[in-house]
């Protein structure tokens, strides 16, 4: 029986999801006001490209020890402690760009600590979100919070460039830090219920250095799983290289055109508002790998492929729209078919090592991302470069060529991997040959803040 006052089930979720919802809508502004600033101030897609890096890096690094802790502690309280954490990164870029002092490797030291503590955020949610509603619902849960993530992108960009020249980016900062004080106090009145432990949750408990390396041996023994991480894992290597450099994309063909920028972000996420709207509604395809994928398939030929050739707004909207669109239908089927198979007491070590093994490509591709187009690419495909005369009828010898080829490249790798996926038996019938497990079944109450 939950204590009085708090929600449970899917009032519970809406509540926390709501709050969400809010603070991202604030993130992605200051996202996007801080990467205008950042671009204008030094002109380098490396900069960028390191921005992202150092986010991710100690994230990934902190990611098992993270996943044990969350098992071990209230799922609740541990993503309290991350909205808390991003919070602070913020107050601190704004203290300092109110002092005239905000330099771009300030950003590299408050990303390093907000990414620490986002470690703990997604496998607390995750794992929490399997004992608060039951698993038919899982798609369609996981479809709103796509929705969270791309649809607050919508109004982001737009609001921010507008609200640039009225309040600034230090405005916006403020804006972004009232909305994480909100989703902290939707977080206040929702149950999250901690669940039993299972005979692999026995199995697993030791040190916590055994328990953060747990998760690992969860997956290497289950070839389906193993195999579905490999998809993610090549794949996010192969796309993340383009998707690193989408802003310098966009302002290197536009002469830093922040209007244009602004509408080529909205549209991609419109849709994912629109992706997460039918997600939510329909739950995914049956099976679930259909829409795990064939969202890799074509996620990757329209939104990299399209994008690389485009070289205008109409093309660059469509191919945005489209990947966004496909996105909360890709991940939303991948977490559904992981929060069923996983045992729940377990899912906040196992969902860690998952992302591990799935993100720490990630930062190699953010670093090679930058000197690739500013040092190879771009200067190969202008006019007397090496790839000049070859690649000129596919992405011409502009500014932003070089960074064109490598959207297309990536993209033709992204769908080699969704196709590789296919042809892979564990991988295909992941869902037939693991069971099931009935999460809201095996939980307890625990004692929590009203």
């Amino acid at each position: 029986m939950k204590p009085p006052r708090l929600l449970s089930g899917m009032p519970g979720f809406l509540s926390f999801w709501v709050g969400q919802v809010i603070s991202l809508l604030g993130t992605a502004m200051t996202q996007f006001a801080l990467t205008i600033w950042a671009y204008e101030l030094t002109g380098s897609a490396t900069a960028l490209a390191l921005v992202g890096f150092f986010f991710i890096t100690p994230l990934l690094i902190v990611s098992p020890i993270a996943g044990a802790l969350v098992d071990r502690s209230n799922r609740k309280f541990m993503m309290m402690i991350s909205d808390l954490a991003s919070g602070l990164a913020t107050i601190f870029i704004l203290t300092l760009y109110l002092a005239g002092r905000l330099e771009i490797w300030h950003l590299y030291i408050a990303g390093a600590f907000s990414g620490t503590f986002q470690a703990f955020q997604w496998p607390a949610f995750s794992a929490a979100m399997t004992t608060i509603i039951p698993k038919e619902q899982y798609g369609r849960a996981n479809g709103l919070m796509s929705l969270a993530e791309t649809g607050s992108g919508v109004f982001a960009p737009l609001l921010a460039g507008a609200m640039l020249g009225f309040i600034g980016l230090a405005g916006i900062m403020v804006i972004d830090i009232v909305t994480f004080i909100i989703a902290i106090l939707a977080l206040f009145v929702v149950f999250v219920p901690q669940p039993k432990v299972t005979e692999v949750g026995e199995e697993s408990k030791g040190s916590l250095w055994q328990e953060s390396i747990f998760g690992f041996w969860y997956i290497i023994k289950r070839p389906s799983l193993l195999g579905l991480q490999l998809v993610f894992m090549f794949g996010n290597f192969i796309t993340g290289i383009p998707l690193a450099i989408i802003a310098p994309l966009i302002l290197a063909h536009t002469n830093n055109n922040e209007i244009i920028f602004g509408t080529v972000s909205s549209a991609g996420a419109a849709g994912g508002l629109i992706g997460g709207l039918t997600m939510s509604a329909w739950g995914g395809p049956k099976p679930k790998i259909h829409g795990v994928l064939g969202g890799w398939i074509f996620s990757s030929l329209f939104g990299l492929v399209l994008m690389g050739l485009g070289a205008s707004l109409p093309i660059w909207v469509v191919s945005s729209f489209i990947a966004g669109f496909l996105v909360p239908i890709l991940n939303g089927s991948n977490q559904a078919i992981w929060q069923a198979k996983v045992a729940p007491d377990v899912q906040g070590r196992v969902f860690s090592i998952r992302r591990l093994i799935a993100w720490f490509v990630t930062p190699l591709a953010m670093l090679v991302a930058g000197p690739l187009a500013d040092r190879v690419f771009e200067p190969a495909v202008q006019s007397g470069g090496v790839f000049s005369q070859l690649v000129y009828p596919l992405v011409g010898d502009v500014a932003g060529a070089g960074i064109s080829l490598i959207f297309i490249l990536g993209g033709i790798g992204g769908l080699i991997v969704g196709a590789w996926g296919y042809v892979t038996p564990a991988i295909r019938n992941v869902e037939t040959i693991m069971p099931d497990y009935d999460v809201t079944a095996e939980t307890e109450v625990v004692p929590q803040a009203a």
